[in-house]
């Protein structure tokens, strides 16, 4: 019980920082790709800052594992995070750390009970969009039949990809890029649905919470109509017993 305690205490402390470094993260990535000139200076402290931010998440994981009661419980659990983690160290791209980084920030941001579905949604929605368009933008802009070349031709594209439109104006012509492309749908897909289904969940407790309304004030009023019954059944016995006593 003192280890678990100790795990969300962790958890709890660790969220935000986490979170800090993750907006760290996606700033340290975007800057060498939508500044071609930049230096390799720049691009070197870039991807420093992107290690470390990966680095941190990989001590948060062991953290909580040291902390976790039943760690083999815990890694089955959280076997997704364990990807995240080692995936990077076994090839080091920019984009699997891209990926590692955003999969380790979800699953930490759905352990938090006060964020919303909606606020989650949200969040990966703007991330998904702007993480996908640096990715395919940093794959397609030096392709030699690419036809995607600044960061709108990305955003542009990455919306109609996600949002399963695909006006064909703008496509990857790398596999990597393609790559991309069918990791956007699917999430887009996914994203669609979850939407869909807290749509349908409020709809549903509402006409719910409105049926339980109904019935109470179904049940007041038959309850109010009992009493008028049986007052008025006594107002009719007072109104009967003087004339018995006058008869008497």
């Amino acid at each position: 019980m003192e280890q678990q305690t100790a795990q969300a205490r962790w958890e709890h402390h660790t969220q935000r920082p986490l979170l800090a470094l993750a907006v760290l993260f996606a700033v340290a990535y975007a800057v060498p790709i939508v500044d071609s000139s930049a230096g390799h200076s720049l691009t070197a402290a870039c991807t420093v800052v992107e290690w470390v931010v990966w680095g941190a998440f990989a001590a948060d994981y062991v953290a909580r594992l040291a902390l976790a009661g039943e760690r083999k419980e815990f890694v089955r659990r959280h076997w997704l995070d364990l990807c995240a983690v080692v995936v990077p160290m076994l090839q080091p791209l920019r984009l699997l750390r891209m990926i590692a980084t955003l999969l380790l920030v979800g699953r930490r941001a759905r352990m938090a009970e006060q964020i919303r579905l909606t606020t989650y949604v949200a969040g990966a929605v703007v991330g998904l969009l702007m993480f996908g368009s640096l990715a395919v933008l940093s794959v397609e802009r030096d392709a030699p039949d690419g036809n995607i070349r600044t960061l709108g031709d990305a955003l542009w594209w990455s919306f109609t990809t996600m949002t399963t439109v695909g006006y064909g104006d703008h496509a990857p012509t790398t596999g990597l890029g393609r790559m991309i492309a069918v990791g956007l749908m699917l999430s887009g897909i996914a994203l669609l649905g979850v939407v869909t289904a807290n749509i349908a969940a409020w709809f549903l407790a509402r006409f719910e919470k409105d049926d339980v309304e109904e019935r109470r004030q179904t049940e007041a009023i038959e309850a109010l109509t009992e009493e008028v019954r049986a007052l008025r059944a006594e107002v009719a016995e007072l109104r009967e017993t003087p004339v018995e006593r006058v008869e008497g």
